[in-house]
């Protein structure tokens, strides 16, 4: 079984990417294997490389990519408790992450990790250092889990789904908070994510994967405002509009995403498409230009379906 197989694409430095999906359609796989995190018996890298300004990773030894993970490379998880030591200080981990990347003694990590605390926001951030993760809101300890990605200035910050177990609120600030950091410190983001609202205001591009592999790529207004791949069109029309009564029930997409171990013949969308034809059952489509220049799709007929447009402003409001 290939969790994630043909998925390839590049990120400029600043860009802030979307990749969205269903559960398992292979976005989390896919940030795992960028930081070199998926080993046997779980799992392994069989073919491809993963190159970061230009090093491939998966020829670097060990020790040599433990410098770039947190460094070069930093990852959120959507947890922070199965993140966070919850027998260690908060300064402890992250003066420890400071130290292994920045090389500076423990008094200025200490310093570092208090500054970093206070950019997230935290009050009396010296002071919280000596507290521990179990003493912080669910708010709280993600905020600290976006310090410690960010004390090191890495190039690339991956955040998989930061946001899923907090209020709605809260995640509001917390997105806020990570484009704000984000653009001061000129770092690519990596936002993998199901909630489309939350990409339609944080991302410029957007990835879309199902079943393992990428359906459609492109420019967020584009994507949302012309989307090509039926899956797309699917996820956007089943999204609740803040702009629009609702008098008919939201569109859903049917079924369920299929099983890896035995993918379905041709495109692994045809047994849930609405537009489905015998070429679909044929042959797996491969990514092409479609509808505007910036977006390509993985559907056969992607320039002749006359899928509905959705407005980018309403998605943005949800």
């Amino acid at each position: 079984m290939r969790a994630v197989d043909g998925v390839s694409f590049d990120m400029m430095a600043g860009e802030r990417r979307g990749v969205v999906g269903e559960s398992g359609s292979g976005k989390s796989v896919t940030a795992m294997s960028i930081m070199r995190l998926i080993e046997p018996p779980a799992g392994e890298i069989v073919t491809g490389t993963i190159e970061f300004q230009g090093q491939n990773l998966l020829a670097l030894p060990e020790d040599d990519m433990q410098d770039v993970r947190g460094g070069r490379i930093a990852m959120i998880f959507q947890d922070p408790m199965t993140s966070l030591n919850p027998v260690y200080t908060v300064g402890d981990q992250l003066i420890e992450t400071i130290m292994l990347h920045q090389h500076v003694s423990k008094h200025d990590a200490r310093r570092i990790a208090a500054d970093a605390l206070g950019d997230v926001q935290i009050p009396e951030p010296m002071a919280r250092l000596d507290d521990y993760p179990h003493q912080f809101s669910g708010g709280m300890r993600q905020r600290v889990m976006i310090a410690m990605g960010l004390s090191c200035n890495p190039d690339l910050l991956i955040a998989d789904e930061p946001t899923t177990a907090l209020d709605v609120t809260t995640q509001a600030q917390i997105m806020d908070l990570m484009l704000k950091l984000a653009e001061d410190r000129g770092t690519a983001v990596m936002l993998i994510t199901h909630d489309l609202g939350v990409v339609a205001g944080f991302c410029d591009t957007i990835q879309v994967m199902y079943a393992g592999g990428i359906v459609e790529y492109g420019n967020a207004t584009d994507l949302f405002g012309n989307p090509q791949h039926p899956y797309t069109w699917g996820l956007l029309g089943s999204m609740t509009r803040l702009d629009e009564s609702h008098t008919e029930r939201l569109h859903s997409v049917r079924g369920a995403p299929p099983s890896l171990i035995n993918p379905p013949l041709g495109c692994r969308f045809n047994p849930r498409c609405d537009f489905v034809q015998d070429i679909c059952h044929d042959s797996y489509p491969a990514l092409r230009e479609s509808g505007r220049e910036s977006q390509i799709a993985a559907c056969h007929l992607a320039t002749e379906l006359d899928l509905n447009t959705i407005d980018v402003t309403g998605v943005v409001g949800s």
